[in-house]
């Protein structure tokens, strides 16, 4: 069984990825084979439509609610025979595998297709497509456009498996505003050596870039009157940070673990700012504070914890309720803080509460209590024995993010890589001001804080006949508070996508859909029950009308009658 040709076709409009994924195969046996498609894509992005063709005859996914493409399923098929078609594989990947059975001398076409917007980290966009053929393909492209209406202003590739031979085979064509990678390897270049049929393609392929930025309130983009708004200021001073780091020091974080946890600390406690100051605070069954009050982060002070963290061992129950009340009542206590800055609690765990309060949802109340809105927790799972869950609901409670730490050799630096982009906020309490009744749908426009080198992202539809859409946002920096205007001229604005040929669709309408989708499901996660139902049920809507596999839909595959009938692609979430 043959692929003979493979193309990954990428289209990037103002961070708006469409990537259409294309294998062509032959079964060059004479009899009947089984031929896969196995692809992996970004976890961030949605699945929007899969298809097979084979002899001719096509057989399309079709996207239904979750719930009823599962009954269905369940009848159509004796249980444990298929396991779904989406699973997560890594920290960034999810890989979507389907096999079909072809006769002797058939072809198959599969083709799949995915959206997600690009969030900007560190200063750049990064769009990531996995290689890995697993043997040598006669007809190998990847095409990546990029069109960017405010003005590339820097442009990387980066691949885990380059040979000077491959990068012949690379080539990157660009203007003010548009690029265009090709990455198009014959046969002989893709060998490891000549004399054996082995690939060297297997890995990453990463485009990287960023925009230029002119105006201080942000880009605007609008098409069929749906608009997207990108602000990015930067240049901005950095807010002093008030950061408590919450080790859990049970007696799973053990040998690796403990290890890279304290790698990680050191070099963190080494990014601090003169003028933050920080605690730590260890916890088993007990818990342990490093000191009893914020210090500053002098190099002495550092020099002290980066010792105290040298120290740390494993060994006993995790008490997270008590460990997370104690750094709070520390900042609570805290004086002598900057009067301008800004208050964080990071938690690092690699399992349930087993000591103490160990009722999630009792600690859930206790937390978001003594909170109050005053701090924001950022919550690390390290593994697969965490209640990811748990942490994300606490961590969305209380105006910050989750994420899953994967067990593996570059963990300490996971550990690093997240704390680099919460470590300089340079906005706080940010506002984005749009008419009211000129606009509906729109996306979530308040922001608690605001990080250098990201970029807050807000859309919605304009519902009347504006000539000119005005946008205020309303911000505290360091140094003062910050009232921005812009005004967007909506018939120039919609000019700038009429004549580009291969700008897909109205890219706006989409992306407003699946942020929309990804806000309605994040606001679910710590919502009350009731309120959970009307979001999920307005996030299923979305899904079904813009043909998005999220966690509340599924695609059902058909197969060809003589083969088991269906299978389901969902949508896989870090939660489980």
């Amino acid at each position: 069984v043959e692929i003979y040709s493979l193309h990954v076709d990428c289209k990037v409009t103002a961070r708006f990825a469409h990537t259409v994924i294309t294998s062509k195969i032959v079964n060059r046996a004479n009899e009947s084979r089984e031929a896969t498609f196995e692809v992996e894509l970004p976890k961030t992005a949605f699945i929007t439509n899969f298809s097979m063709s084979i002899d001719g005859k096509v057989y399309s996914g079709i996207i239904k609610e979750k719930a009823s493409a599962q009954k269905e399923y369940d009848t159509a098929v004796s249980r444990g025979q298929s396991a779904g078609l989406v699973r997560i594989t890594d920290r960034k990947l999810e890989q979507f595998h389907v096999s079909v059975n072809i006769a002797a001398a058939s072809k198959v076409t599969f083709e799949l297709t995915y959206e997600e917007l690009l969030r900007r980290q560190l200063g750049k966009f990064e769009l990531l497509i996995k290689v890995r053929p697993k043997q040598l393909v006669k007809h190998f492209q990847v095409d990546v456009h990029i069109f960017e209406p405010q003005g590339i202003r820097f442009l990387e590739t980066d691949s885990t498996f380059m040979t000077n031979e491959l990068t012949e085979a690379l080539t990157t064509v660009r203007n003010e505003t548009k690029a265009h990678v090709l990455f198009k390897p014959s046969v002989d270049q893709q060998k490891v050596n000549p004399e054996l049929d082995e690939t060297l393609l297997n890995g990453d392929f990463v485009v990287r870039y960023d925009v230029k930025r002119g105006a201080t309130a942000g880009d605007i983009q609008i098409v069929n009157g749906y608009f997207v708004h990108y602000f990015a200021p930067d240049e901005m001073p950095v807010f002093p940070k008030n950061i408590i780091f919450v080790i859990d020091r049970s007696g799973s974080m053990a040998g690796r673990k403990i290890e890279q946890t304290r790698d990680a600390l050191s070099k963190i406690l080494q990014d601090l700012r003169p003028q933050d100051h920080f605690g730590l605070i260890t916890f088993n069954s007990k818990v342990m504070e490093w000191k009893s009050s914020l210090l500053k982060a002098t190099a002495e002070n550092v020099a002290s914890a980066s010792g105290f963290v040298q120290t740390l061992s494993a060994s006993g129950g995790t008490d997270i309720n008590r460990a997370l009340l104690t750094a709070v009542s520390v900042l609570d206590e805290a004086e002598r803080l900057p009067e301008r800055s800004v208050s964080m609690i990071i938690l690092l765990t690699d399992g349930q509460p087993t000591a103490g309060e160990s009722n999630v949802e009792v600690i859930q109340k206790n937390i978001q209590k003594a909170f109050n809105g005053k701090y924001a927790l950022f919550c690390l799972g390290f593994g697969f024995d965490v209640s990811y869950k748990f942490l994300e609901k606490m961590a969305l409670s209380n105006g910050g993010i989750a994420r899953r730490i994967y067990e593996n050799a570059d963990a300490d630096l996971q550990l690093q890589g997240f704390y680099q982009e919460v470590a300089t906020p340079i906005l706080t309490k940010i506002d984005m001001q749009y008419p009211e009744n000129a606009i509906e749908g729109l996306t979530k426009n308040n922001f608690n804080l605001f990080f250098e080198g990201s970029e807050i992202v807000v859309a919605g539809k304009i519902s009347n006949e504006l000539d000119l859409l005005p946008v205020e946002i309303k911000a505290q920096s360091h140094s003062s508070d910050l009232t921005l205007k812009e005004e967007a001229n909506v018939k120039e604005k919609e000019q700038v996508f009429q004549n580009l040929s291969y700008i897909f669709g109205s890219f706006t309408e989409r992306l407003w859909a699946y942020l929309t989708i990804q806000q309605l499901l994040e606001k679910a996660i710590s919502a009350q029950e009731e309120e959970q139902k009307t979001l999920e049920a307005r996030a299923l809507g979305l899904s079904l009308e813009y043909s998005f596999v999220t966690p509340l839909t599924s695609m059902v595959v058909t197969k060809p009658s003589d083969q088991q009938q269906r299978e389901l692609a969902n949508k896989p979430t870090e939660a489980g």
